[in-house]
């Protein structure tokens, strides 16, 4: 177990911990960082790319449980030399992602800091939650999108590279459509945040199944991080819907494994510790 599974081991006890947000009343909470130094270099965005992007990783969790985002509370944490001009372009790249997904901020703190930090909590209306727990012997995995090119620009970008300005590393693409029109025919999901393999190991601990693997997938695709596509499973007996409705949105779809009675090990590195 990586140190950062370990850490959150000690909070398990509660119910509400294991899914992409906890749920209140019908509401789903989350919160991500976002952080300078670990998350992205000021090198590589611009200040509105990076509130852009601090607000998209976050409204992915929400996406992933099958929920409305509505509110936004943020904490930013920012150098004392930032001007005012900087954090105008900070403050737009937050407000206008906000705003594309109906999201309204509603508070928050700010604070001076050596290095720039941002944290966003978001509540989000959930009649219909799409939850990590309840996958079965044979149902079929799936992921959305192209996997592979977060990890590999973030590569490039460490060795002082350039990437495509539509980088998915920069710009990830959230599929809030396709969950919301397949969420009926949906078993489980999530948001690939950490990668396939590490997410994977993530839906063995909760459901206690492997994977059969259709054909073997590279560890450049399966421990790429930062991908925020989704990860869903269901009845073999849907998979005609469910690839109708990827395409009905325009969504690349992949399915790669069938769940089984089997151990699983995740073969990748822990990302943040």
């Amino acid at each position: 177990m990586n140190r950062e599974d370990s850490f959150i081991r000690h909070f398990e006890s509660s119910s509400l911990v294991g899914d992409d947000a906890a749920i209140l009343n019908n509401m789903c909470v989350s919160q991500d960082a976002f952080f300078e130094g670990v998350h992205f270099k000021r090198g590589w965005m611009s200040l509105y790319d990076i509130g852009k992007k601090a607000m998209l990783v976050n409204l992915s969790d929400a996406v992933a449980m099958n929920a409305t985002p509505r509110y936004a509370l943020l904490t930013v944490a920012m150098p004392k030399d930032m001007t005012r001009r900087e954090m105008a372009e900070l403050a737009r790249g937050l407000r206008e992602t906000a705003e594309a997904f109906g999201v309204e901020i509603i508070g928050g703190d700010t604070l001076a800091n050596p290095k720039l930090d941002l944290s966003v909590t978001i509540l989000a209306e959930c009649e219909r939650p799409l939850r990590r727990t309840g996958l079965k012997e044979g149902d079929l995995l799936a992921y959305t999108g192209k996997l592979g090119t977060s990890r590999r620009d973030l590569q490039r970008l460490l060795r002082g590279g350039g990437v495509s300005p539509v980088s998915r590393f920069l710009h990830p693409v959230l599929r809030q459509a396709f969950v919301a029109k397949a969420a009926r025919y949906l078993r489980v999901g999530m948001d690939i945040s950490d990668g396939l393999f590490h997410d994977l190991e993530k839906l063995h601990r909760a459901n206690r199944l492997g994977f059969d693997f259709f054909a073997p997938i590279p560890k450049r695709v399966g421990c790429s991080g930062e991908e925020y596509e989704m990860l869903v499973a269901f009845d073999a007996r849907h998979e005609k819907a469910v690839r109708r409705i990827a395409a009905q949105t325009r969504t690349p779809l992949t399915i790669f494994a069938k769940a089984a009675r089997k151990p699983y090990r995740n073969v990748c590195r822990a990302h943040h510790f």
